[in-house]
C-alpha cells in the first residue's frame, strides 16, 4: 500500500452546498452531516427515494462485470449496499475492499454486512478517496454510490481510482445528476429543496443535513460534465445511464 500526499492548498475554497468554505472546513462539516444521519441512513434513503435506490444499486451491480474471485473495491460505501452486491458477485474466491473517509458510516457499513452474513470476502479500511491507500493495478472494480458529490477535490479522486484499476478494470459512479425533462427538473427541485429539509426535520431533528445533501446535488457536475471530467483523469470508453429520467446517472469507464 501507498500513500500520496494531496499538494492542494487546504485554504483552497470549494462548495459545501451552496456555500463557499475551505477545503478543511468542508471536509470536517460533510463529517458532520454524516456524524447526524448515520444512525437512520437506510430509513432515510428509503424515504427519500421511495425504495428506488435499491433498484439503482442493483442496476450499478449488474454493470460491475465482476466474476468469481475478482477483487473489488467500494469507495465512500456508506451502509454497504453496493459492498454486499459486489461481495455477493465475486463470491468466497474473491475480495471486496469497503471504505469510507467516515468511521460512524464505516461501521454501520460492517454490521451491515455482518448481520447479512457476508464477512469472509471482505476488507474495511477508513480511507480519503482522493488518497486510496492501494497499490496501483490492484482492483478489478471500484464503485462509488451516491458518494464522489460529498468529495471535495473530485479530480484527485478520480485520479485515485484511476490508479488502483487494474489494466481493463471498470470504475462504477451513481450518483444523483439532472433530470432530462422540465417537468421532473421543477418536480424535483421542489421536492429536494423544500420537502427533504422538512422530512429531516421531522424524523431526526436534523433539516440542515438534508438541506446540504439536496444542495450538494445541484453543484456537483450533471451527466456530460461528469463524463468530461473522467475522460480528463484518463478514463476510457467512459458513458452513462439515466435512471428514472435521469434524477440519478450510472457513469461507467475503463482504465486501458
Amino acid at each position: 500500500m501507498t500513500n500520496h500526499k494531496n499538494t492542494k492548498n487546504s485554504h483552497d475554497l470549494t462548495d459545501f452546498g451552496f456555500e463557499s468554505v475551505s477545503r478543511d472546513e468542508k471536509q470536517g462539516r460533510v463529517r458532520e452531516v454524516f456524524d447526524s444521519v448515520a444512525d437512520r441512513y437506510d430509513l432515510m434513503n428509503d424515504i427519500m427515494s421511495a425504495g428506488l435506490h435499491r433498484v439503482w444499486k442493483r442496476l450499478t451491480i449488474a454493470k460491475s462485470g465482476l466474476r468469481s474471485g475478482d477483487v473489488a473495491l467500494d469507495v465512500a460505501a456508506g451502509s454497504g449496499d453496493l459492498s454486499l452486491g459486489l461481495a455477493r458477485q465475486v463470491g468466497p474466491g474473491g475480495l471486496v475492499y469497503v471504505t469510507d473517509i467516515n468511521a460512524r458510516m464505516l461501521a454501520l457499513g460492517r454490521d451491515r454486512l455482518i448481520n447479512a452474513g457476508q464477512v469472509g470476502n471482505v476488507h474495511f479500511l477508513q480511507a480519503d478517496a482522493e488518497q486510496l491507500p492501494f497499490r496501483s493495478g490492484t482492483f478489478d472494480c471500484v464503485s462509488i454510490g451516491f458518494g464522489l458529490r460529498n468529495v471535495t477535490d473530485k479530480e484527485a479522486a478520480l485520479a485515485s481510482t484511476l490508479r488502483v484499476l487494474k489494466p481493463g478494470g471498470r470504475l462504477l459512479i451513481l450518483e444523483f445528476s439532472r433530470p432530462r425533462l422540465k417537468l421532473l427538473e421543477s418536480l424535483y427541485d421542489f421536492y429536494s429543496l423544500q420537502v427533504l429539509p422538512w422530512l429531516g426535520q421531522r424524523i431526526l431533528n436534523d433539516a440542515d443535513s438534508y438541506r446540504y445533501l439536496a444542495e450538494s446535488i445541484r453543484r456537483h457536475p450533471d451527466q456530460d460534465a461528469l463524463k468530461e471530467l473522467m475522460i480528463q483523469q484518463g478514463f476510457e470508453r467512459c458513458e452513462y445511464f439515466n435512471f428514472s429520467g435521469g434524477i440519478v446517472a450510472l457513469h461507467l469507464g475503463y482504465r486501458i
